[in-house]
């Protein structure tokens, strides 16, 4: 019976991952935009259980070493480092889902996996260009290219204003500075 309810956890326990895995807009991003190669879904999939497995090898791991884990793996696999502020809190989601594993608390495994599953959102990209951009030849491949980035929440979409999607001439400064004005 005790192998049952500890299988039962480890269940619950990789759906979790999974859950925290596909709620992140980093590797969501990495994903979609295939920085991971042709295989970057295969890639995020195995993810997950590589995660597992790391958790499972070393039950006394620190925040840190979740992160510098979590770090190398999107760096070695998608060529993606994540500067959003986002690996201290998918660590730390993951450390309090193995914490509730490690006790076999069932009922919180639930309930953690269930809250990340409604704030998961879909990650759409968008280009920005500038109006010199626009004008100028499309093939100049120097110039680098700004990304916005919108959450899609609960399959309804928060849109960016197609009207400030494109910067004005006058707004750009000497300096390269983009004034920003408010909304009216």
């Amino acid at each position: 019976m005790m192998a049952v309810a500890g299988d039962d956890a480890r269940v619950l326990f990789r759906t979790g991952i999974h859950a925290v895995m596909e709620a992140w807009p980093a590797l969501q991003i990495a994903v979609e935009n295939g920085f991971g190669g042709v295989h970057s879904q295969e890639k995020a999939e195995w993810l997950g259980g590589a995660v597992e497995d790391y958790f499972i090898r070393n039950d006394d791991l620190k925040l840190d070493e979740v992160e510098d884990f979590l770090g190398d793996l999107m760096s070695n696999e998608f060529d993606t480092v994540v500067e959003d502020g986002s690996l201290p809190q998918v660590s730390q989601q993951l450390q309090a889902m193995f914490c509730h594993f490690q006790r076999g608390d069932r009922a919180a495994l639930k309930e953690m996996t269930s809250r990340v599953a409604q704030r998961k959102c879909r990650v759409m990209v968008t280009t920005v260009r500038t109006a010199r951009e626009t004008d100028e030849d499309e093939d100049d491949m120097d110039s680098m290219e700004e990304m916005e980035v919108t959450s899609v929440n609960h399959g309804a979409a928060m849109q960016p204003d197609r009207s400030s999607q494109t910067i004005k001439e006058e707004d750009i400064v000497e300096d390269g500075w983009t004034i920003v004005r408010r909304k009216k």
